[in-house]
């Protein structure tokens, strides 16, 4: 006896041919979201902060819809949800490794994002090992490494410094063991690493590459295998699959040598009084009931992007890319960060300042008299900010001394008519001024007054809980739509 697969993950499973060009963007949950303003119209709602987190693929909410009547804890249940559930967990893991072109004999670690995972791969080093990296890297890929031995780098001045300092520190490294570890694009400039070249340069000194690769899975297509990735992270809330899920794929030697990494049921094979014999592979790091919607979430927008084609997403965001450099380049004082000049290739975040005024109230504006999401600050990568912007920024709030941006992110939900949204609105910004009065609010500028009013969601936390879930989820979140 065969039931249909309740999410069909399996990596045999016949897959639609590829979207015809034109196709994207793709649908995303709050693509029809309408959002109040201060002057009291209702607009809707442009998210440009894509690099923060990733709106829900419409395809993905329909898999966690599917999954949801047959979930049960997995592995020992003897129900036939729980058989069911089991199984999709499996299946999970394997369409996360094949997305990400990982070799047969990979570990697929599921964790709850790339910080999570990064610090994972941290506690598993060898003793005697030696982390390089460079200041350039968000802090999930900076703060996990000091707890041993690290060298940082300074932000390379371009692509083949980088890959020259690598080699310089590499070769220096007294350790036995090594690991460079690097983003496979900025979180700040969208700037693209050069992978392959750095792969090699570790290799070649007997060290390991480890990639921080939440900003590159959305936007290009990964091969582990093919580049000489040893180790590799990302979260799902990027991956437009804000589940809880993320994941690190890599060599299992060094994990399976390791302590796991948290302690507890289901990273075991027998526990007595005074000892324990830990599981290897996977398991081993995964002690406790595990974030099966997380990890189903993940593999379903892996499929869904994989369906799409990642030549498709990547010239649909080259197109988002150009319109929007080219109309911030015809907009006074606005001025871009980036590490290595513009002809280097990136992904689809840009990151400005504005002469004259504060990265926060750029956004807040935005937001406020405009309906457009977008993200200021120094985006959890303070030593790059600090050397890209730091001569020319404006005092932060509070007198913070790291100086703060804003940037602008999209991916295969964003829409040309998103973009012209947005460069409207920013060239009416610096030409008139924000329209409202702003005022900081711990940390933030806000408007002074604010009178938009906010949804009426209590009832998803008090009052007819399951009931106001079971709507949201039987109608895919319907247009979400906010009080006259």
């Amino acid at each position: 006896m065969s039931i249909a697969p309740v999410v069909d993950l399996r990596p045999d499973a016949a897959a639609p041919a590829p979207l015809a060009a034109g196709a994207l963007p793709l649908p995303v949950v709050g693509a029809d979201l309408s959002v109040p303003l201060v002057t009291g119209e209702h607009v809707g709602y442009v998210n440009l902060d894509y690099a923060a987190s990733a709106p829900c693929l419409r395809s993905v909410l329909d898999a966690v819809a599917a999954l949801l009547p047959w979930y049960s804890s997995v592995h020992r249940g003897a129900g036939f949800a729980s058989t069911v559930t089991t199984e999709l967990y499996a299946a999970a893991r394997q369409a996360v490794g094949d997305f990400v072109g990982a070799r047969a004999d990979d570990t697929v670690v599921f964790t709850r994002n790339t910080t999570d995972a990064l610090n994972l791969l941290a506690a598993a080093l060898p003793e005697d090992t030696t982390v390089v990296t460079f200041a350039s890297e968000h802090h999930a890929n900076q703060l996990p490494w000091r707890r041993g031995r690290s060298v940082v780098l300074p932000v390379p001045a371009s692509a083949d410094e980088a890959i020259a300092r690598a080699d310089d520190a590499l070769r220096g490294a007294p350790s036995r063991h090594r690991l460079l570890a690097v983003t496979g694009a900025s979180n700040v400039t969208g700037e693209l690493w050069p992978l392959s070249e750095l792969a090699a340069v570790a290799h070649r000194r007997g060290a390991r590459l480890s990639v921080d690769a939440a900003q590159l899975a959305p936007h290009r297509a990964i091969e582990m295998a093919a580049v000489g990735a040893d180790y590799l992270a990302l979260s799902g809330h990027k991956l437009y699959a804000p589940f809880g899920g993320g994941v690190l794929v890599g060599r299992g030697d060094w994990l399976d040598a390791a302590r796991p990494y948290l302690a507890g049921g289901g990273a075991v094979r027998r526990v007595t009084l005074d000892g324990v014999e830990w599981a290897s592979g996977a398991p081993r790091h995964e002690a406790g009931t595990p974030n099966v919607v997380g990890a189903v979430s993940l593999a379903a927008a892996c499929r869904a992007l994989a369906e799409a084609g990642m030549s498709a997403v990547a010239a649909h965001e080259a197109g988002l890319l150009d319109r929007v450099t080219r109309g911030l380049g015809a907009v006074p004082g606005v001025e871009r960060l980036e590490m290595w000049g513009p002809a280097s290739p990136r992904i689809g975040v840009v990151t400005f300042q504005v002469r004259g005024f504060h990265p926060g109230v750029v956004a807040a504006a935005l937001s406020a008299e405009h309906g457009i999401g977008v993200r200021d600050g120094s985006f959890c990568a303070h030593p790059l900010m600090s050397a890209l912007a730091g001569a020319r920024a404006p005092e932060a709030p509070g007198g913070a001394a790291v100086p703060g941006a804003v940037r602008v992110s999209f991916g295969v939900g964003t829409s040309r008519a998103d973009i012209d949204r947005f460069l409207g609105a920013i060239s009416d910004l610096v030409a008139r001024g924000p329209r409202a009065r702003y005022r900081l609010d711990a940390g933030r500028y806000v408007p002074e007054p604010d009178p938009r009013p906010r949804p009426a969601l209590a009832g998803l936390l008090a009052g007819g809980t399951a009931g106001a879930m079971h709507g949201l989820l039987a109608s895919h979140l319907a247009p979400c739509q906010w009080p006259a």
